[in-house]
């Protein structure tokens, strides 16, 4: 599987065209631009017209989704200021071909919530699962569910939060068994390690 990833901030549409052409003449399979404002978005589409953006993560694919595998993926998020990173994973998920289902605003602050989902998340192949503020939800997910956990941490919070780097801490330290981390904000990341993982 190969994969293409270029970063749309601060990029201008000319700039924006060329980076595009850039990527799909390497022949990837897949091609994403990551956080593209809708600016951004029309000037990819001059390059690749068939492309989609998801609104809330900016996440633009450029190439035709792959077709869906029965392959499940749970993506999951701790709150709704999750929801662009989670976005990101689920649109990345479904360009790869998985099946992914977003499960959102199930945090530890109402630990029912993700009681109250468990056995669906455990018929997931892998789970995705995006958190800010604590980073206690991936940890807690890993040990309700007997799957792979890709641990998210979001540059949400306040306080010490820190811009991710508190839930980054806490999710490498957590030692929950089967959970593996990305960098702050990774969901794409996720999603193309999820991939590699299910193939």
């Amino acid at each position: 599987m190969t994969v293409a990833v270029a970063e749309a901030r601060d990029l201008r549409p000319d700039e924006v065209r060329a980076r595009v052409k850039e990527l799909l003449a390497r022949g990837p399979e897949t091609a994403f631009l990551r956080r593209a404002t809708p600016e951004q978005f029309a000037a990819a589409r001059d390059v690749a017209p068939e492309a989609s953006r998801n609104e809330r993560s900016g996440l633009v694919v450029l190439t035709r989704p792959r077709p869906r595998r029965p392959l499940p993926v749970a993506v999951v998020s701790a709150g709704t200021s999750d929801l662009p990173v989670a976005e990101e994973a689920l649109t990345a998920a479904q360009a790869l071909g998985l099946s992914p289902a977003l499960t959102a605003d199930v945090g530890v602050a109402g630990l029912h919530r993700l009681l109250g989902v468990r056995a669906e998340l455990s018929g997931a192949r892998v789970l995705i699962v995006a958190a800010g503020m604590d980073g206690a939800l991936p940890s807690a997910v890993a040990r309700l569910v007997p799957r792979p956990v890709l641990a998210v941490p979001t540059s949400v919070g306040y306080g010490t939060a820190s811009g991710g780097l508190a839930a980054l801490a806490a999710m490498l330290a957590s030692g929950a068994p089967g959970l593996a981390v990305t960098g702050i904000d990774d969901g794409l990341g996720a999603a193309i390690t999820a991939r590699r993982m299910l193939t």
